[in-house]
C-alpha cells in the first residue's frame, strides 16, 4: 500500500470508469463541429435540458465557469455598485469575489462550528438598507439551512442565491439544492462530482426573465445575433465540456452515492478523537470534500505524505482573514476551524482498503 500513492481526488480513475462513453460523446462533437457553445449548439442545449431534468429547475442557462455563474447570475438579479450581499465566511474565494467584481460589497456572516456552514442565527443582524442578497454555501457537498435562509429572504424582501459549486445532487428534505433559490450557481471543474474536462458551468433560476437576463450576460449582452441590447461578456460552455457532462450526468446518483458510502466507512473507522463530519438526516451530503477535525492537523498531514497519501485543506482562511476583503470583519468561528480542518481522499473509486490504510494511520499517530 505505502507504494501507492492515493490522490486526494482521481480523475483518471473516473475516466477509465466512463471512456468508452466519454470518447464517444467527444467524438460526436468532432463529427459535428461543435466547438463553441452558444443556442445553437445541440450538445450545450442538451445539456442545459438535461441539467434541468436531474434537479427538477426552472431554468438553466450554461457558462464558462463557476465564478461566472455567481457573477452573471448576481447581475441578471440587477445586484451592483452600492449593494451588500451576505456571505458565509467559509467557503472558496471565488463566492465573495464574484460579489466584489460586479461592484457590490460581501458582508461575512460566521459558521456553525459543527457542520461549517452558514450560522443563521447571525444573519439578521447584518442586515441593513442596502442589503440586496444571502448567498448559502452547500459547503463541501452539505445543503446548507436553505428552510430557514429563504424565510429570512422573504422577511426582508432580500434576493436568496445557492452557491451549489460543491453539491450537485445534495438534497434539502428530499429536494435537490438549486432549487430553493432565486439564482442558483454550479461550477463543473473537473474535480467536482459533476465535472468537465475543463472549465464550465451553470446558473438555474426560477423566472424566465431573469433567465433570459443571464442568457444575455453570458453572450455578449446580445438576444439574437448583433442584437446587444447591453454591455455582457463572453461566457460559454463549449460543445466538448457539454457532451462530457450530458455523459457523466447519467451517473451522477450512483457516483455520489459511492461518495457516501465511503463517508460512512470513514465515520465507522476513525477514532472518535478526530471530529468527523455528522448531518441530519434531512440532509443528504454528496461529500464533494470528506472533511474532519484535529489540532494535530500539521503533524498528520506529514504522516500521510510520508506514506503518499494526499490531503488538502479547505480553507486555510476564513474570508474575514483574506486582506483583500479589508480588515473590517470578525468571523471567530470561522477563523478557528480553518486551524483545525483536514481533508482527506474521497472519490467514488476509492477502493476500501485504501480507507483502511488511512483510518489507520489517522488513528495510530492521533496521541
Amino acid at each position: 500500500m505505502k507504494e501507492n500513492k492515493i490522490p486526494l481526488v482521481d480523475l483518471k480513475a473516473n475516466y477509465l470508469t466512463l471512456k468508452e462513453d466519454i470518447d464517444d460523446a467527444i467524438q460526436n462533437v468532432i463529427n459535428q463541429s461543435a466547438f463553441i457553445g452558444g443556442e445553437g449548439n445541440v450538445f450545450v442545449t442538451q445539456f442545459e435540458e438535461d441539467f434541468k431534468n436531474y434537479l427538477g429547475a426552472n431554468h438553466v442557462v450554461s457558462c464558462a465557469n463557476g465564478t461566472d455563474a455567481i457573477e452573471i447570475g448576481l447581475q441578471s438579479l440587477n445586484i451592483g455598485v452600492g449593494d451588500e450581499v451576505l456571505v458565509p465566511a467559509l467557503t472558496w474565494i471565488s463566492t465573495a469575489e464574484a460579489v466584489v467584481n460586479i461592484g457590490a460589497k460581501p458582508v461575512f456572516i460566521d459558521v456553525n462550528e459543527q457542520d461549517c456552514l452558514m450560522n443563521t442565527k447571525l444573519i439578521e443582524e447584518k442586515i441593513t438598507n442596502n442589503t440586496k442578497a444571502i448567498i448559502a454555501v452547500h459547503l463541501y457537498g452539505a445543503p446548507a439551512d436553505v428552510e430557514k435562509i429563504e424565510q429570512i429572504c422573504k422577511k426582508h424582501n432580500l434576493f436568496f442565491i445557492e452557491d451549489c459549486a460543491q453539491a450537485h445532487g445534495a438534497e434539502f428534505n428530499n429536494v435537490k439544492v438549486g432549487t430553493f433559490g432565486d439564482v442558483a450557481t454550479f461550477s463543473f471543474y473537473p474535480g467536482k462530482n459533476l465535472g468537465a474536462f475543463g472549465d464550465a458551468g451553470a446558473i438555474v433560476m426560477k423566472s424566465k426573465e431573469v433567465a433570459g437576463l443571464a442568457r444575455q450576460i453570458a453572450n455578449h449582452g446580445q438576444k439574437g445575433k448583433h442584437n446587444h441590447l447591453r454591455i455582457g461578456r463572453n461566457s460559454r460552455m463549449d460543445g466538448i465540456q457539454a457532451a462530457i457532462l450530458s455523459v457523466k450526468l447519467k451517473f451522477i446518483d450512483e457516483s455520489n452515492n459511492l461518495r457516501i458510502k465511503h463517508a460512512k466507512y470513514y465515520n465507522q473507522l476513525i477514532v472518535d478523537d478526530f471530529e468527523k463530519p455528522y448531518y441530519d438526516d434531512h440532509l443528504k451530503s454528496v461529500y464533494h470534500l470528506y472533511v474532519i477535525k484535529t489540532k494535530k492537523r500539521d503533524k498528520l498531514i506529514d504522516v500521510l505524505k510520508e506514506n503518499k497519501i494526499s490531503t488538502g485543506i479547505h480553507y486555510p482562511k476564513s474570508l474575514s482573514q483574506i486582506s483583500v476583503f479589508g480588515n473590517n470583519f470578525s468571523c471567530p468561528v470561522a477563523e478557528s476551524i480553518c486551524g483545525t480542518i483536514m481533508s482527506l481522499p474521497i472519490y467514488p473509486e476509492l477502493e476500501k482498503d485504501k480507507i483502511e490504510f488511512i483510518s489507520q494511520l489517522l488513528n495510530k499517530n492521533i496521541t
